[in-house]
């Protein structure tokens, strides 16, 4: 096996996306995806059983699609990488599944790894374009490096010494994640799901300073000092947010007003991402964090992009954000680590391992 420039196929299943990339080393070939997004759009959300059976449905054009986008076949492949959790179970068991299979049929190892971690592997291959203050993804990962990660399950500051085994959680939602209350919120004010890239458009035209909506956990029990650090200094609570949004529309509609959706949508998301950015850049000043990767679903939201790169520029923090194509969920990432992983000698996980629905972001590789 090639373990300095291995080419590694990545498979994603952990929730409705259905991702192949394939890798050489740090250079992406491909990143092919298939969503099953507008089966789930009349719920209101994702349903577990109908993003499995889509799963099924997609994974085999899907990974086609991939090869023949690379030009490569599965007999030039050095190893195989998937996600292995966190995720829905049933979702991550067939990509797990037809990861397995691929792995007995082909005879190439298996790398089962963290979706989470994964996110931040992909701001590891070479990118170009970028603004000077965005720049191009490093192709070694550099010291004093850390990672917010915001999407639809979770909300992360991790600091990561190494990204094949040293990954630090240093604060978390306690409650929703943001890409949650987005979407909670957008049933809220009628705009369907998914919310986040509804609010993100209907907020252009709000106003964000119309109302004050809560920042939670940001009181003085809860931040303490950097001395004496309260119990969520790093962390974040979206749920408070969302009631106070519910309390705000009931009242406009008990007046008989009309609801200003847009300027209640513009105050939800400058509510989210200020405390985001707020926690995440302090959380970086205190641990010596020097450059910080922003990834995750949300991380597309415009407003999320801007205020992070405005606060890491003014804390001398050198942020990269990848692509929009590389931040929501994808088999790219996957790729990603396992290159990662096996650049690293890191040794295979072999096909004995089981999904883990609630991996934790310590954990790298199965």
């Amino acid at each position: 096996m090639n373990r300095t420039q291995p080419l590694v196929l990545g498979i994603e299943s952990s929730c409705d996306e259905t991702g192949v990339g394939i890798v050489r080393g740090t250079a992406l070939l491909t990143n092919t995806v298939s969503s099953s997004m507008d089966e789930h759009v009349r719920f209101g959300g994702v349903i577990p059983e109908i993003a499995s059976r889509a799963h099924l449905d997609a994974f085999v054009p899907t990974l086609e699609e991939a090869l023949a986008e690379a030009d490569v076949s599965l007999a030039d492949i050095d190893a195989i990488a998937v996600t292995s959790g966190p995720g829905l179970a049933g979702a991550l068991m067939v990509g797990v599944c037809a990861a397995k299979a691929l792995a007995v049929a082909t005879g190439k190892p298996l790398y089962a790894i963290n979706h989470l971690v994964a996110h931040v592997g992909v701001g590891l291959l070479q990118q170009g374009g970028g603004t000077p203050s965005m720049q191009t993804p490093p192709r070694a990962l550099p010291e004093n490096m850390g990672a917010l990660l915001v999407s639809g399950g979770h909300t992360e500051i991790l600091r990561i010494r190494s990204i094949t085994d040293d990954v630090e959680l240093l604060g978390s939602t306690i409650d929703d994640a943001a890409g949650e209350a987005y979407d909670k919120v957008a049933r809220l004010l009628g705009l369907g799901y998914p919310g986040g890239p509804a609010i993100d458009k209907l907020a252009r035209t709000g106003n964000a300073k119309a109302i004050r909506f809560p920042r939670g956990l940001t009181q003085p029990k809860y931040m303490g000092t950097a001395e004496e650090p309260g119990p969520h200094r790093y962390d974040w609570s979206f749920s408070g947010l969302k009631t106070a949004v519910a309390r705000c529309v009931e009242q406009f509609e008990a007046r008989g007003e009309e609801v200003p959706v847009a300027d209640i949508a513009a105050a939800f998301q400058e509510a989210v991402v200020d405390v985001i950015t707020a926690k995440a850049v302090l959380a970086c000043r205190e641990n010596g964090i020097t450059e910080v990767l922003l990834g995750g679903g949300v991380a597309a939201n415009s407003r999320l992009r801007q205020l992070t790169e405005q606060r890491c520029s003014a804390a001398g923090i050198r942020l990269t954000v990848p692509p929009l194509p590389l931040c929501t969920d994808n088999g790219a990432m996957v790729a990603a680590l396992g290159a990662q992983l096996v650049m690293a000698g890191v040794e295979p996980s072999g096909i004995g391992f089981a999904p883990d629905s609630s991996m934790p972001v310590t954990t790298v590789s199965a």
